[in-house]
């Protein structure tokens, strides 16, 4: 039987600050608005939901640069079915993980925080794996993978396979290299590296850049939420 035309998109429900205290990390609005736009354009019923069913908004990704046009208006209409989807967030424990085909893991800069523990999420996920889905993640996303396993192995799903993520060289040229590590988290680079992944990058740390490797789909950065979402569907139209 095909996995369930059902997506769920995992939302960070931690926050912090960053660049001095001066500004708030959280959710990066476009790596779930993307995504939500792909899969329900694409014909899924897409739920939203963090590991307590709450999210801050994320400073950096309202900025002109990152979030105009569509997206903007999306964003500033309350009634958008994003936005009512986003502000009546799903807490993970609550869902019938069964339910879903897909997964897909959003970010920001704050997932470094909940995501490694987020228990009900990587449950989901768990699941959606154990029944034939996909799994996906962008950016930051892959530190959720911190405590998927494959129920079959035992082993983390990721572990001899290809990932992308957040290049640890841009948290150095961001220059908060140092406040990550405050927070005792570990890059995604180290994650794929702990978990027996095999991290590719592309040669710009912005480029859009993913990676697929069966029903694993990662993606770089902001920049790749899209084309993610995208190469996410078409694996699962192939399942």
């Amino acid at each position: 039987m095909s996995p369930s035309r059902k997506a769920l998109i995992s939302i960070t429900s931690a926050q912090a600050t960053l660049f001095q205290g001066k500004e708030t990390t959280g959710l990066f609005i476009s790596e779930a608005l993307h995504p939500f736009k792909v899969l329900t354009a694409a014909g899924f019923e897409v739920d939203l939901a963090s590991e307590t069913g709450k999210y801050t908004p994320d400073w950096l990704s309202q900025q002109p640069e990152f979030l105009n046009g569509d997206d903007l208006k999306i964003w500033n209409d309350p009634n958008s079915d994003f936005r009512r989807k986003l502000d009546n967030l799903h807490k993970a424990s609550d869902l019938d993980k069964s339910k879903y085909g897909l997964f897909y893991a959003s970010a920001g800069h704050a997932a470094l925080i909940d995501y490694p523990t987020a228990s009900s999420l990587q449950k989901i996920a768990e699941e959606v794996w154990a029944n034939g889905g996909v799994v996906a993640s962008v950016c930051h996303g892959p530190a959720i993978f911190a405590n998927i396993l494959d129920k079959t192995t035992g082993e983390p799903i990721i572990k001899g396979r290809r990932i992308t993520g957040f290049t640890t060289e841009a948290e150095n040229t961001m220059g908060i290299m140092a406040e990550l590590r405050g927070w005792n988290a570990e890059m995604v680079e180290e994650v794929a590296n702990r978990l027996g992944a095999t991290y590719e990058r592309s040669a710009g740390i912005w480029d859009d850049f993913h990676v697929v490797d069966g029903r694993l789909v990662t993606g770089q950065n902001p920049a790749s939420a899209t084309s993610t979402a995208e190469a996410t569907v078409a694996v699962f139209e192939g399942l």
